[in-house]
């Protein structure tokens, strides 16, 4: 893999049995590879705020973690069968965020990482909603990016 990277990030919210809310981002940011595990930087631009969130992603064997500093602030982690709490910091105030994670999955290939995690989602201790997120890190060689690719 490439110091160079694209991130593709596409996560799906279920509240309901018809109702799905469905979040997509495609950044540049910076790889690299330590003890065993994958770390990706990138930073976020937050719609309506002019203050960007730096966010870091470390991927392991069937664990998960973003971090995010700026903006925003929560460290959160997908792990599976494990139930994670954390302090999620937004400019509206706190939120207490329980993420039990289901299952976490991670394909590695030369140019390519893919990882997807099922979680249980739940805010100030009361469950939320169903939810999962796709990561695709990709190589960045010039050719176009899309999400569909995942």
């Amino acid at each position: 893999m490439t110091r160079d990277v694209i991130i593709g990030i596409s996560g799906l919210q279920f509240t309901g049995e018809e109702n799905a809310e469905s979040l997509e981002v495609i950044a540049p940011g910076e790889y690299f590879y330590r003890d065993g595990k994958h770390y990706i930087k990138f930073e976020e631009v937050v719609e309506g705020f002019e203050e960007k969130n730096q966010n870091l992603v470390k991927i392991g064997p069937r664990k998960l973690e973003v971090t995010k500093k700026g903006l925003t602030n929560v460290h959160m982690v997908f792990e599976e069968k494990k139930k994670n709490v954390t302090c999620y910091t937004t400019p509206f105030g706190n939120l207490m965020i329980g993420i039990k994670g289901n299952q976490v999955s991670v394909r590695e290939e030369e140019k390519n990482i893919l990882v997807e995690a099922d979680y249980t989602l739940d805010i100030n201790y009361e469950y939320v909603a169903d939810c999962s997120i796709r990561m695709h890190i990709r190589a960045r060689d010039g050719s176009d990016f899309s999400l569909a690719e995942m």
